[in-house]
């Protein structure tokens, strides 16, 4: 008789309180390229980890950007990396790749470990140079910490960090997950326009990872969006050391546990990208996208960032006015197959268009509804089983005041 086949319980993963996974150590101050607040962090695994990357499609790419995706793309292993904001160093020419280079080389001298093991991250005002004495000055005094600072080193007009941890059970050993990010403006991922960092003892192959990561981005960060705009530096980058399962062999996707280790990850990413889109620069409203009945998913993801995407949206929910009109125009700007005479939408558990239509509904409780900090659009498009989400946020006063003086 054949045992009975048991399915993995993704339920069983927990998010807690942040903390790094075994094996991993940060730090994070104030170097002196802002004139305050921490701008300078590292993270590091005792032993060399697994690493996956995605990165930038901007033709501009930055000097660190591209000299961390060299370095992983080499062997898909990493063990540490710098971040600083406050200068993008992007568009510096070949004294900006110079610089990434004795940024990574300078870690790597302090930590004892080989060159081609560190990631390079940066990010702020593109056209400026690295102030070199200052960041040599700080890498000498970061440590080997559990401390946090460094999800607040990343920062740049963020109102707040953004962080998540997870645990769950592999082959019977309890893994870890955490992950930080930063992103507020220039945000609409291609991939990525911000930056993020995943970090997990969990152990898998940097092959198994990277395909993974390049799945997962898709329906996360590839779905976010805050101005449209598409950075020049940015990437999210994970590490898996591995020390939580040091007797087992590496997760394949044909593992009974892989499933869980999966939707963990995207657990965090999800998580992870809804808050840079909920920090919008000047936001007041996370924005969520939720399409169904599209011919496909891609048409389904299409339709949905591209309504969180429209100005004419954004700027509506931000005057709490229902004016579906712009919704169903950023619908009809895509590509997607439709059935324009079936279309369906709610605001927020509100009927307000029946097969594509305009319906009676109560302007004073739908005003109170698009007066909450979370607005969700459910959009049924009756022509298939395609789903897809994208988040957003609206758009503000604060946001033009923000990218008018960025520089100041």
């Amino acid at each position: 008789m054949m045992e009975p086949q048991t399915t993995p319980n993704v339920a069983s993963i927990v998010e807690t309180a942040f903390t790094w996974p075994k094996g991993f150590y940060s730090d994070g101050l104030h170097a002196g390229l802002k004139a305050e607040k921490p701008d300078l962090g590292w993270l590091f695994s005792k032993v060399p980890a697994s690493a996956a990357g995605v990165y930038t499609t901007n033709q501009f790419c930055a000097a660190p950007t591209a000299l961390t995706k060299e370095t992983i793309n080499h062997d898909h292993q990493l063990q540490g990396i710098i971040v600083n904001s406050a200068i993008a160093n992007s568009c510096t020419g070949p004294q900006g790749k110079l610089d990434a280079l004795k940024e990574q080389a300078l870690m790597a001298k302090k930590l004892g470990v080989s060159q081609n093991l560190i990631g390079v991250a940066s990010t702020g005002v593109i056209g400026e140079m690295l102030p070199m004495d200052k960041i040599k000055a700080g890498i000498a005094k970061l440590k080997q910490t559990k401390s946090a600072k460094v999800t607040e080193a990343v920062l740049t007009t963020d109102t707040h960090t953004k962080t998540i941890a997870v645990k769950f059970e592999i082959a019977g050993h309890q893994c870890t997950m955490a992950g930080f990010c930063k992103g507020s403006g220039m945000i609409h991922p291609k991939m990525a326009t911000m930056l993020g960092f995943v970090t997990t003892d969990t152990k898998i192959s940097g092959a198994c990872l990277q395909d993974l990561l390049s799945e997962e981005v898709d329906t996360t960060f590839n779905q976010i969006t805050v101005d449209g705009d598409n950075s020049t530096n940015d990437m999210v980058v994970t590490m898996a050391n591995g020390l939580a399962m040091a007797d087992e062999e590496s997760l394949t996707p044909d593992h009974p546990d892989y499933p869980v280790f999966a939707q963990a990850y995207h657990q965090v990413l999800s998580a992870l990208a809804k808050e840079i889109a909920r920090d919008g620069e000047g936001a007041t409203k996370l924005v969520e996208a939720n399409v169904k009945g599209a011919a496909n998913d891609l048409d389904a993801q299409h339709v949905a960032k591209a309504i969180v995407g429209s100005n004419l949206v954004k700027a509506a929910l931000f005057g709490q006015d229902a004016n579906w009109g712009r919704i169903m125009g950023a619908i009809g700007a895509t590509d997607a197959d439709l059935d324009v005479n079936r279309v369906d939408i709610k605001l927020n558990g509100i009927n307000i268009v029946l097969s594509s239509h305009g319906v009676d509904y109560d302007e004073w409780l739908l005003r109170q509804k698009l007066a909450e900090d979370q607005i969700k659009i459910d959009v049924d498009l009756h022509h298939g089983f395609g789903k897809g989400q994208a988040w957003g946020c609206d758009l503000t006063y604060k946001y033009v005041q923000i990218n008018a003086s960025y520089r100041s």
